[in-house]
């Protein structure tokens, strides 16, 4: 199974649970897929695009069991990022942690699997 990983708030999560789907973001609207991380990426994704942010939730997918709506694509620093063309079934989801801020704006990156 390869693990991919999203960061999103805590309300839109919330509101995922409840619809059954996650729809993404305004950023993932606007760019046409949802932006997913690997392990190794997380923490530079948190510090560039939600550094500040409170009451976030690192969320743990399955990217085997999104079939060919999950692609590949070169992003940031030329590296291979999963992009989800689609809404995130809550069934692909494995777990789902805080994402907890520190005083100085970063955030507490648990360790994650590959």
């Amino acid at each position: 199974m390869v693990k991919i990983y999203k960061i999103c708030s805590v309300s839109a999560w919330r509101e995922a649970e409840a619809s059954g789907v996650y729809r993404g973001s305004a950023d993932d609207a606007r760019d046409g897929f949802i932006h997913f991380s690997t392990a190794a990426q997380v923490a530079e994704t948190a510090r560039k695009h939600f550094a500040g942010q409170k009451d976030l939730l690192l969320v743990e997918v399955d990217g085997d069991a999104l079939g060919a709506a999950l692609r590949w694509e070169r992003s940031r620093n030329d590296e291979l990022f999963p992009h989800l063309y689609g809404e995130l079934r809550l069934g692909a989801v494995r777990g789902v942690r805080e994402l907890p801020a520190r005083a100085d704006g970063s955030h507490a990156i648990p360790e994650l699997e590959p």
